[in-house]
């Protein structure tokens, strides 16, 4: 359907990194690319897509160009929503909302681990800054989840712009065990159980998650492990209320 390989691979620029299908109009499709950018192709209009019908991408800060830039925004991961309205995607530092009406740059934008920014050399060296996380929406798109390291994954309140770190480990995949949120130590006050950034296990990543389509059911994939986790409230209830502990 599309193929942005040149003919000679030397002047190979990007990669195609992650596709996915409208969830209510089958022809049409988006793909991310290891440029950060975000496309959308109708097959009405042609049988092969190489030319897109929408193209999404965020303005680069010139001053904030560095020799990581490239790295960090290249898509990991592209969820459609539910309702068809938005696109989810996550780069290695965020995680970004975008409506599908506007292409100029993303709606809504999420720190996932911004503290990590100022590890990028040693991420490098030991090629952790080429993980692919991915990303999820609930069933009612009112909140985003995605991973991060050291067992850790985040989900944001899309309605309050809110965060909370959880924590998949063994000891909470016992029956009825209560998650419990986390923080990371980088400045100021130290809180009891806060987490510094030095002391973050990289070999622990959370690349793979699922949401239950309809109910508050998450699936989260730590190194060898499955873990599966159960809202708490009731299941008419839209979301997970992210300022306790709720899962």
């Amino acid at each position: 359907i599309v193929d942005i390989k040149p003919a000679n691979m030397e002047e190979l620029t990007e990669v195609i990194t992650a596709a996915e299908f409208h969830p209510h109009h089958c022809h049409l499709f988006v793909y991310s690319s290891s440029k950060g950018t975000l496309r959308l192709c109708d097959m009405r209009a042609s049988a092969l897509c190489d030319k897109h019908t929408k193209l999404f991408e965020e303005p680069e800060d010139p001053g904030s160009r560095s020799f990581f830039s490239e790295i960090v925004s290249s898509v990991s991961d592209v969820k459609f929503s539910h309702n068809g309205r938005y696109l989810l995607t996550r780069d290695y530092l965020t995680a970004k909302v975008w409506d599908l009406h506007m292409e100029k740059g993303p709606v809504e934008t999420y720190q996932v681990h911004d503290y990590l920014r100022t590890k990028l050399c040693s991420l490098y060296e030991n090629d952790c800054i080429f993980d692919k996380f991915e990303c999820v929406w609930n069933s009612s798109d009112s909140v985003i989840m995605t991973g991060a390291y050291n067992s850790f994954f985040r989900m944001f309140d899309r309605e309050t712009g809110r965060g909370v770190t959880l924590e998949a480990w063994r000891e909470t995949s016992k029956p009825r065990a209560v998650l419990r949120t986390r923080r990371i130590y980088t400045g100021g006050k130290r809180r009891r159980g806060d987490v510094g950034v030095d002391s973050l296990d990289f070999t622990k990543k959370i690349l793979h998650m699922a949401w239950h389509p309809e109910e508050n059911i998450i699936a989260i994939a730590s190194t060898n492990n499955l873990y599966i986790f159960q809202d708490r409230v009731s299941p008419d209830t839209h979301g997970p209320d992210l300022g306790s502990n709720t899962i």
